[in-house]
């Protein structure tokens, strides 16, 4: 994971369900209201993965894209 003080980067590429969810779960602690985490994956279920975790833990899907086999979720920290 790399972060500064307003973003941070989880690569989760070769992890299954559950695991890029508990990753980014964590690394979001540690990141203020309003920050921004990118979360790298290859699980083919995780954009319904992290559309629940976003909509269950208050955070926001501010985007959500494929690079190859990679997708790429960028996500707001709510409150």
């Amino acid at each position: 994971m790399t972060t500064d003080d307003d973003a941070a980067t989880v690569d989760a590429r070769g992890l299954r369900c559950p695991l890029p969810v508990l990753k980014a779960r964590k690394a979001i602690k540690d990141l203020a209201p309003g920050a921004l985490l990118t979360v790298l994956a290859t699980d083919p279920a995780a954009p319904l993965d992290f559309e629940h975790f976003c909509a269950t833990q208050g955070h926001e899907m501010v985007a959500s894209r494929h690079d190859g086999d990679t997708l790429i979720f960028e996500i707001r920290r709510g409150a």
